[in-house]
């Protein structure tokens, strides 16, 4: 504890770091406040009443919003839609040669895709608008009442919807700013701090259900089973293959370049180097048909196989189709990732060689082959991760805080705070302060003696 207190007083001290923390703490609690602001005319009442009644993209949709999307709040639809414009626009960098060439282009290219990506979101945000009130707001029955307050139907519709993409929008604006300003990345720390908005609620929740039938011996064991979780999920989220490089010269400050053959240096390759994609795009996947099925049958639809498949998150089926999908899509988003040939033409350029393997082709496909290895049992790990919260809900665990067990909660939650500590620890590093852990280093943040060509 003594040491906690020293490390926070150290953070304190850094003035830059200080105003930093503390913009990003206000433009959060912005964000917070904004995803309780409900839509003028919206009866909340009949919201609430029947909040219980949610399925599957709602519960999703809800925790990467912080509640907005149930609160049906000026932020419903949140920070998704500019996370799918980013996606789209990644996707569109593997095909299209225009986007290619744009970020190939340094910075202004940079900018050019940023635009890109903030025009796609508003497109987004116009076509999911309509849709998030027709299948969700009108069939929660909570409507407004338009002769009683005696304005026009469409002329609400048209405010709402501009409404709903300006709130999108702002949490865009909110999100860029904690990233240029701030502290971490900002996009994902508002979905970050929308996730762990609910967590207090899930946990006091299965307290109170332990506390009813008289055993807080099991919720003791699920907290640890929840930390054991926690803890695997850094080892693997941080767990970097080093392939051992050779490097022909380093120049060292102003000094002349020294000859130092058989320097050792390393290729750090993650073993979960697509990070929570795969389970996005998997989940997407799974809940695009059961949204336009419900669309269809206006929720009311029933029976038939794909409600037996998709409709049930925590049933066999669909856990079985989810985690094939985040198998394959582990090695897509790995190979959009990680290109071989590019490293392998990097090293070349640079003088550094794999000892044993032949600078050039040989060189990509050992790369490549490495990568390859190491991939699958990271996605095993992603699948795994994936369908904890099904396993947690068949142990007795409550729906909301068996969400917290797996999934891309826990995974943007980790890596998020990661990411979040090691910014904070360079800028202590940067004024020769001691490290934010004492004696130890978040791992992550490169060390001198490895390849930086990715």
């Amino acid at each position: 504890m003594k040491r906690f207190i020293q490390n926070i007083q150290n953070i304190w001290k850094v003035e830059e770091l200080r105003k930093r923390i503390i913009l990003t703490l206000g433009l959060i609690l912005v964000y917070r406040i904004g995803s309780f602001v409900i839509i003028p005319g919206v009866n909340y009442e009949a919201l609430t009443t029947k909040s219980s009644d949610q399925n599957l993209l709602e519960t999703l949709l809800s925790v990467f919003s912080g509640g907005g999307f149930t609160h049906a709040s000026i932020m419903a639809l949140g920070i998704m839609p500019y996370i799918s414009a980013s996606i789209i626009m990644q996707l569109l960098g593997m095909a299209v040669p225009a986007v290619q060439k744009m970020q190939n282009e340094g910075e202004s290219g940079r900018k050019q895709i940023n635009n890109y990506t903030r025009i796609l979101t508003i497109v987004i945000c116009a076509l999911q608008a309509p849709s998030y009130l027709s299948l969700y707001v009108d069939q929660k029955q909570a409507m407004p009442d338009f002769n009683a307050l005696g304005i026009s139907e469409t002329f609400w519709w048209t405010q709402t919807i501009l409404v709903l993409i300006s709130g999108s929008m702002f949490a865009v604006w909110l999100g860029e700013r904690i990233t240029e300003k701030g502290i971490g990345n900002g996009v994902s720390l508002l979905i970050t701090v929308g996730i762990l908005s609910r967590l207090p609620g899930a946990f006091f929740a299965e307290f109170g259900k332990s506390v009813e039938a008289g055993n807080l011996i099991r919720l003791v064991l699920e907290v640890v089973f929840f930390m054991l979780i926690i803890l695997v999920t850094i080892l693997i989220v941080q767990g970097v293959r080093r392939i051992p490089l050779n490097t022909a010269k380093r120049i060292a400050g102003a000094r002349a370049a020294e000859d130092i053959n058989g320097a050792r240096n390393y290729l750090p390759i993650k073993v979960n180097a697509s990070g929570v994609m795969p389970i996005i795009f998997a989940q997407a996947i799974m809940t695009i048909p059961m949204m336009i099925y419900s669309s269809a049958s206006g929720g009311k639809g029933e029976g038939g196989f794909l409600q037996q498949t998709l409709g049930d998150p925590y049933g066999f089926s669909y856990n079985l189709l989810l985690c094939t999908l985040i198998i394959v899509f582990t090695y897509f988003y790995t190979a959009i990732m990680i290109n071989p040939s590019k490293i392998a033409d990097d090293l070349k350029k640079s003088g550094g060689f794999v000892p044993g393997v032949r600078p050039g082709e040989e060189t990509a496909e050992h790369i490549d082959s490495v990568v390859s290895r190491i991939t699958f049992p990271g996605s095993l790990f992603l699948a795994l991760i994936a369908v904890l919260p099904a396993v947690a809900k068949l142990a007795g665990v409550n729906d909301g805080f068996a969400m917290f067990f797996g999934g891309t909660s826990i995974l943007i939650m980790v890596g998020v705070v990661l990411d979040t500590l090691q910014q904070i620890e360079t800028y202590q590093l940067n004024r020769n302060m001691d490290s934010l852990m004492d004696g130890t280093r978040v791992r992550g943040r490169r060390g001198a003696n490895e390849f930086s060509g990715m």
